[in-house]
């Protein structure tokens, strides 16, 4: 049976919020987390000089710091999406909401770097439950078809715009508090969504169903920590035994759950989806999207900081341009693709990212900063439309009974792409740096106490390594661009 199918009548308030005028307020509720979680992932790239300084992290820890988060969400997205199914989306977004919470004042005043991560860990768990109930609890608000497509395109402009307005809202706070600020602003907008959540969203649960697979649960989170801390591991202190034998573990890990996945009549990842060529194309799409975009966005962040020595808020406000290009864009890519096909809108989507983040070669240490505002804000417009595409594309290429497993899938691929952007990409340009001279760990350590010389060097090494990871990332861009080219030889339903 389907979601729609098996939806239980509301009880108490929640009820009147159903085919109202009180579904749009419900959905300005459900904006809320979205906003937040996105924006979480990013909200720390403007932060990391200052906090370096105060809690002395070292280069893995804060490459931890960062990352954690975006992948507990990723590991965690499809086992909430089916928890929710039985204890109700209304109950897990808002008892995620209060962990989420209480998770943000520990990161605010973390003492330590190993604090902050514990915090951002369990920021991630919270985050997890967020997402995959507001885009379940839309289908409940929204019963009429054009309505929920705008809900939906709405939504998905809002998760895709956060993390492009994160850096501009950490650096606005930081202009002016410590670095715990960035956290701390997530409060009053969580005490919005439990306040006004009960009233305005219905309870959403699906009908009768097995039990949770709690081994899959720990072979999803177990395989893929121990991968991304043999790359990072890697990246830091070379190919060494520690790398290869966690690596080789978490490889292992993974085989387990991919091959249990295919005998489970309840599946958290159903693997039989990947067999569709637009699907595979959305979720490819979205994952390589995000993990240029995270790695431009936390590169260029540093840049602006520590070589062209902005300090937070003026480095914020360089990022607007692209802000706006990504949530605009996201707000017009389903009609784009109405207008020129899906396909070719994916196709022109990727190249335009690409080519935003080629025209980062033309930024350096004296200068560029023109290059820097056109290639961040013509690669905006590049995800704006790709992002927005994904999720209609992903449901619309499977049939409606597994659309719900086809949503999780494409939510985990926004969020583990970002954290395999800083991992990869970012340990790519770390290690680009460091070849550079005797440095320390990062930029910021370095130019700390050095002279003009050395300054300018490290400086130049790092902008080596960010047009290294940069242009990699615009490589994968293109051949994602190829690929949907080749495999998507069927325009897909537009919305």
């Amino acid at each position: 049976m389907t979601d729609v199918e098996t939806v239980r009548p509301a009880e108490g308030p929640g009820s009147v919020a159903v085919g109202s005028r009180r579904a749009w307020l419900g959905l300005g509720v459900l904006l809320l987390p979205v906003l937040l979680v996105s924006m979480d992932i990013s909200v720390l790239f403007l932060a990391m000089p200052t906090l370096t300084v105060d809690l002395d992290p070292s280069a893995a820890q804060q490459l931890w710091i960062l990352d954690i988060y975006g992948f507990l969400i990723a590991g965690l997205l499809i086992t909430m999406g089916n928890l929710g199914d039985r204890i109700g989306r209304r109950n897990i977004l808002l008892a995620g909401a209060t962990v989420f919470g209480i998770a943000s004042v520990l990161a605010a005043f973390a003492p330590t770097a190993g604090v902050l991560i514990a915090a951002r860990a369990l920021m991630g768990v919270g985050g997890a439950t967020l997402l995959p109930s507001s885009l379940a609890l839309i289908s409940s608000l929204f019963p009429d078809a054009r309505e929920r497509a705008a809900a939906i395109g709405v939504w998905t402009a809002f998760f895709a715009g956060g993390s492009a307005v994160g850096p501009i809202i950490g650096g606005l706070l930081l202009h002016h508090f410590w670095w715990g600020s960035v956290f701390l602003i997530n409060l009053p907008v969580l005490l919005i969504l439990l306040a006004f959540g009960p009233f305005l969203l219905p309870e959403h649960r699906a009908g009768v169903l097995g039990p949770l697979d709690l081994p899959s649960v720990a072979l999803s989170i177990g395989g893929i920590l121990p991968v991304v801390y043999a790359i990072k591991h890697a990246a830091a202190e070379g190919i060494d035994p520690e790398a290869i034998v966690i690596g080789l573990i978490g490889v292992a890990v993974l085989f387990v759950f991919v091959r249990r996945q295919r005998t489970l009549a309840e599946p958290l990842l159903d693997l039989r989806l990947f067999g569709r060529a637009q699907f595979s194309v959305a979720i490819g799409s979205s994952m390589v999207g995000m993990m240029s975009l995270a790695a431009l966005s936390y590169l260029t962040s540093i840049y602006l900081q520590s070589v062209t020595g902005r300090d937070p808020l003026a480095a914020a406000l360089l990022g607007i341009p692209m802000a706006v290009a990504v949530f605009i864009c996201s707000m017009s890519g389903a009609r784009v693709g109405q207008w020129i096909g899906v396909r070719a809108t994916f196709v022109l989507a990727l190249l335009a990212s690409a080519l935003g983040n080629l025209m980062l070669l033309g930024v350096g240490v004296d200068g560029g900063i023109g290059w820097y505002l056109a290639g961040s804000t013509i690669a905006g417009i590049g995800y704006g439309m790709a992002f927005t595409l994904v999720s209609d594309v992903a449901v619309s290429s499977v049939p409606p009974e597994r659309a719900g497993s086809a949503v999780g899938i494409s939510e985990t691929s926004f969020e583990l792409g970002n954290a395999l952007g800083l991992a990869l990409l970012g340990s790519l340009a770390a290690l680009v740096f460091r070849s550079g001279g005797d440095y320390a760990s990062t930029l910021g350590e370095t130019i700390q106490d050095a002279d003009d010389a050395v300054t300018h060097s490290a400086q130049a090494s790092f902008v080596d390594g960010m047009h290294v990871a940069t242009t990699v990332g615009a490589g994968l861009l293109v051949l994602m661009a190829i690929v949907a080219w080749v495999a998507t030889r069927r325009p897909a339903r537009a919305g």
